[in-house]
């Protein structure tokens, strides 16, 4: 996952928006969930991802990775900010937090659902109830809280309103 073909998805998805306005996609690890700053909109998804352990090399599939958006529109200037909560190895002892990486696809899937949502929050559009679910991974095992960030945030399995949790 490269914030480039983040950015490039998000372009397109968000071509359509009002001209006038201009958007851009960062990621911000800081942003903290249920918790956005004041003027921010905050938009939670889920989707399926891999991670990769840096120490042993271990990879596993996860179907609950939490995804966090904060939005503003201001001045004609949007911005989202976009927080991926990570994992860690079960096997090492002290492994890292890794990154998800997410499919090509499920990055489409989540940047279509959050631009309904600009258009919901920001532009106070009608809502479209026709969001676009996750594509799965097939997980052999449970998910594991205690090496979930979103779970030690206790985030992770809370039911969110327009959170997605049925798969394809």
């Amino acid at each position: 996952m490269a914030p480039s073909e983040w950015t490039c998805i998000f372009q397109d998805e968000a071509k359509d928006l009002k001209q006038e306005d201009s958007w851009c996609l960062e990621f911000d690890h800081s942003i903290e969930p249920e918790n956005p700053e004041q003027g921010w909109k905050e938009y939670i998804r889920n989707t399926s991802a891999w991670f990769k352990c840096s120490k042993c090399g271990r990879s596993w599939p996860s179907n609950q990775v939490k995804v966090y958006f904060h939005m503003r529109l201001m001045h004609r200037q949007g911005i989202v900010k976009v927080r991926l909560f990570r994992q860690k190895c079960k096997t090492c002892s002290d492994a890292p937090m890794e990154e998800p990486s997410i499919t090509s696809d499920n990055i489409r899937i989540l940047l279509n659902n959050l631009v309904k949502k600009i258009r919901i929050k920001c532009y106070n559009e009608k809502s479209e109830q026709d969001n676009r679910y996750f594509r799965s991974h097939d997980v052999k095992s449970p998910h594991e809280p205690a090496h979930c960030e979103a779970c030690i945030k206790g985030v992770c399995t809370r039911e969110f309103p327009n959170s997605a949790a049925t798969f394809l």
